[in-house]
């Protein structure tokens, strides 16, 4: 990542690399094994994910994201009730593409976040 002239943001090739650097994906999983949350359309748990990741599945996902081929998942659709009594629903992401989620906003966050408003929220 480079700074233009304006101070906006200018990505380089060097930004898929960043995101999939070992030290970021580590910490990636970190942060989604301690979030926990449901399995996905896969059926892969928090706890199968190490096992699936070090039977060389893991590489295979990084060859697909540097070339270009790497497809997520559908999400799992879920309901949940609503204090009011409606339903909510909710899309739960596969492992595999939280851990690829976290490590991409790892490396945006602190890239945009400088140029966010103090009164700028998301919903």
């Amino acid at each position: 990542v480079t700074q233009r002239s304006d101070e906006q943001p200018a990505f380089s090739a060097d930004l898929l690399e960043l995101i999939i650097q070992p030290s970021n994906i580590v910490a990636a999983w970190k942060q989604v094994r301690a979030n926990k949350g449901a399995a996905g359309i896969d059926g892969m748990t928090i706890d199968d994910f190490p096992v699936w990741a070090n039977a060389g599945n893991w590489k295979r996902i990084m060859a697909e994201l540097r070339s270009d081929q790497y497809q997520p998942s559908p999400v799992k659709r879920v309901e949940i009730d609503k204090p009011d009594g409606g339903k909510r629903q909710l899309g739960i992401p596969t492992i595999v593409d939280r851990v690829i989620q976290q490590a991409i906003a790892q490396v945006l966050t602190p890239i945009f976040d400088p140029t966010f408003s103090d009164n700028s929220f998301g919903f």
